[in-house]
């Protein structure tokens, strides 16, 4: 380990910031963006994200949304919040905190895992800017994900 955190927290913070910027650029829920990339290209970029983090974001996006053929949707949370907006950063950080969390949990892997959360009703409560989920603490994240509904 160097610098603050572990090595692969910092390489799934920045994996899931990315899928955040590539939902809020293509305006589609983030289990779209997982789907539509995949497992194993999820993989790759996660394992490469020491050499990602300093690509350009645009250019890194562009390319995963031109290689999986990610069409324009309709879901725009930047757009219809009505209140301050996170960063793709801030979301990225709450995603990592519950993902890493779950598989400390569980024991499961960690794209696995990822996967799992993106494709889960927590997750359309967390790209509500309109409620404060993403604000919660990432405990509460993680027993209301365990438990299967906000407690």
């Amino acid at each position: 380990m160097t610098g603050r955190e572990d090595k692969n927290a910092n390489h799934l913070f920045f994996l899931c910031s990315l899928i955040e910027y590539i939902g809020r650029k293509t305006k589609n829920h983030r289990n779209v963006i997982t789907n539509a990339i995949g497992k194993s290209e999820l993989q790759h970029v996660f394992d490469l994200a020491d050499v990602y983090h300093s690509e350009n974001m645009d250019k890194l996006a562009f390319e995963l949304i031109e290689k999986h053929k990610i069409e324009t949707g309709f879901f725009d949370n930047v757009a219809n919040a009505k209140y301050a907006i996170p960063t793709y950063w801030d979301i990225g950080k709450v995603y990592k905190r519950l993902i890493i969390a779950v598989c400390k949990k569980e024991n499961k892997p960690l794209i696995d895992t990822l996967l799992e959360i993106y494709n889960s009703w927590l997750s359309r409560k967390i790209e509500d800017f309109n409620s404060s989920t993403f604000y919660e603490s990432p405990e509460y994240l993680l027993q209301s994900y365990l438990k299967g509904e906000n407690l």
